[in-house]
C-alpha cells in the first residue's frame, strides 16, 4: 500500500457502503421474512372491523439508513379512517423514523442543543436529520417516558411486613427548585423579576433520591455508588409531592431503617416533607444556612468587612454546635443597631427559628448523616442548567418537561429499562 493511505476516509466509505447493504437487508426482512397480514378479510379494534383496502408503501429512517416499508392498509368506511397494524406492530406508528433512529434522537438531543445532536448523529450515525426533527422526536418521547417514570407499583412491600425488609441503612431525599427560561407566553401574568415586572423563568421542582451504608475512614457519610435517581417537572408542589413520594417507593422507602429528608428553608420543601416523609429525619442544607447568616452579618456592616466576618463565622460555629436558636436571639439583638433593617432581621431570624429542629448539625454528625443537599445541587447542574440554561435558550413548559423526563431518565441510568418497557407494551 502506499505512503498516501487515507485511513479515515476507507473507514467511512466502508461504513457507509455496509449501511447501504444492512438497509436493503432489513427492507427484505421486514417486507418478506416478517409476516404480513392477510392480504383480505378484515382487521377489528376497539370492537370496530376494519376492512382490507389495498397495500401501501412507507418511506422509514432506520439506524441502517432510509429503507421501504410495504403495510396493508385496513378501512372503517363509517368512521372515514384506516389503521395500518404493521405500523403499531413495528413501533412506528404515526412517525418516519424506526425505534432505533427515535432512539439516538432522543438521546442526543436530551444532552445537547437540538442543532448540534443533529450533527452529532451525522458524525456518528451517518443519520442526515434536520434540527426541527431530532426536537419533534424528544418532545414526543419525552411523555413517554414521563408514563414509564410513573408507572411503576406504589406499593411494593405492605407497610404492616415492613420489618421483614429494611435492608437499606439510609436512604435519602433531597428536593429543590431552579428557575428555567421561558417563552413570553408561558410566564404572562406571572409577577418577576423581569424589566416589565414578569417572571421571565418557570420554576423546576427537581428532587432526587440516594443511598447510604456506611463512613469513609476519617468517619464521614458516602453517597453510595450509582445510587441516585432523578424525578423532576414544571408543575405544583401537589403534584412534584406524588411524584417524589413515588420514587421514594420504588427506591425501597419502606425497606429503609433510617429516612432523611435535605432541602434548603423553602416553605414547601417542608410542607412534602411534613405530609409525605412524616417520620424521616429532617436536615436544612447547612450551606444554605451559612448563607443566611453571611447576609444578616452584611446588612449589619454594610461596609465594614473587618466586623462583618468574625461576627457571621461566630454565628456559622454556633449553628453548627446545633444552636440555631442562639442564632436567631444574636440577630434580634442587632435590630437597635440598624433599626432600618428590622424587618430584614426578624425574618431572618423566624427564618432560624422556624427551623431550629433541621439544624442539630451536630447530632447529625454524630449519627454519620449527610447535612448538605450537595447531591441535589451537583442534580440542578448536571440535570438541569447544562440543558435547559444555556445562552439564547426559551422553553414552552410542555417542550422543557419533555427533556427534563428525558434527563432524569438517563441520570437515573434508566434508559435501557425504558426502551425495554416500549418493546414489551
Amino acid at each position: 500500500m502506499g505512503d498516501d493511505l487515507d485511513l479515515e476516509a476507507l473507514e467511512m466509505s466502508v461504513r457507509s457502503s455496509m449501511h447501504q447493504v444492512g438497509a436493503v437487508m432489513l427492507e427484505e426482512m421486514i417486507n418478506g421474512l416478517l409476516p404480513e397480514e392477510s392480504s383480505s378479510g378484515s382487521q377489528r379494534e376497539c370492537g370496530e372491523e376494519y376492512l382490507f383496502w389495498g397495500n401501501r408503501e412507507k418511506r422509514l429512517w432506520t439506524v441502517l439508513g432510509e429503507i421501504v416499508v410495504r403495510r396493508n392498509y385496513y378501512y372503517h368506511a363509517r368512521k372515514g379512517t384506516g389503521i395500518f397494524p404493521k405500523d403499531r406492530a413495528l413501533g412506528i406508528e404515526g412517525t418516519l423514523f424506526s425505534p432505533g433512529v427515535r432512539r439516538m434522537m432522543a438521546r442526543t438531543g436530551a444532552s445537547r442543543p437540538f442543532a448540534l445532536a443533529a450533527e452529532d448523529l451525522q458524525e456518528l450515525a451517518g443519520l442526515s436529520l434536520e434540527a426541527k426533527e431530532v426536537e419533534r422526536s424528544c418532545h414526543s418521547l419525552g411523555p413517554q417516558v414521563e408514563t414509564f417514570l410513573q408507572s411503576c407499583p406504589k406499593e411494593e412491600y405492605p407497610r404492616e411486613n415492613v420489618v421483614a425488609f429494611r435492608k437499606i441503612p439510609l436512604l435519602y431525599i433531597s428536593m429543590d427548585g431552579t428557575g428555567v427560561p421561558m417563552v413570553k407566553k408561558e410566564t404572562e401574568g406571572r409577577a418577576g423579576k423581569g424589566e416589565e415586572g414578569w417572571a421571565k423563568t418557570r420554576e423546576v421542582k427537581l428532587g432526587c433520591v440516594f443511598t447510604q451504608s456506611g463512613l469513609d475512614s476519617q468517619g464521614n457519610p458516602v453517597r453510595d455508588e450509582n445510587s441516585t435517581s432523578y424525578v423532576g417537572a414544571i408543575e405544583t408542589a401537589e403534584k412534584f409531592s406524588d411524584r417524589l413520594y413515588q420514587e421514594a417507593l420504588r427506591r425501597g422507602l419502606w425497606q429503609a431503617r433510617k429516612v432523611c429528608v435535605l432541602g434548603d428553608g423553602a416553605v414547601w420543601i417542608w410542607n412534602i416533607a411534613d405530609l409525605q416523609f412524616p417520620e424521616a429525619i429532617k436536615i436544612v442544607d447547612l450551606f444554605h444556612a451559612q448563607e443566611h447568616i453571611w447576609n444578616v452579618a452584611k446588612e449589619i456592616y454594610p461596609r465594614d468587612r473587618r466586623q462583618w466576618e468574625p461576627w457571621a463565622r461566630e454565628r456559622i460555629e454556633e449553628l453548627e454546635q446545633g444552636d440555631p436558636e442562639v442564632v436567631s436571639q444574636k440577630i434580634l439583638a442587632m435590630i437597635p443597631s440598624v433599626p432600618q433593617s428590622k424587618e430584614m432581621l426578624e425574618k431572618e431570624a423566624n427564618y432560624f427559628e422556624r427551623n431550629r429542629e433541621r439544624m442539630r448539625y451536630a447530632q447529625f454528625r454524630k449519627q454519620g448523616l449527610f447535612v448538605g443537599s450537595g447531591v441535589l445541587e451537583a442534580g440542578c447542574r448536571s440535570v438541569i442548567g447544562s440543558r435547559l440554561k444555556q445562552s439564547g435558550m426559551h422553553w414552552t413548559v410542555s417542550g422543557a418537561n419533555a427533556v427534563i423526563a428525558l434527563r432524569c431518565c438517563i441520570e437515573s441510568n434508566r434508559w435501557e429499562d425504558f426502551w425495554e418497557y416500549c418493546s414489551s407494551a
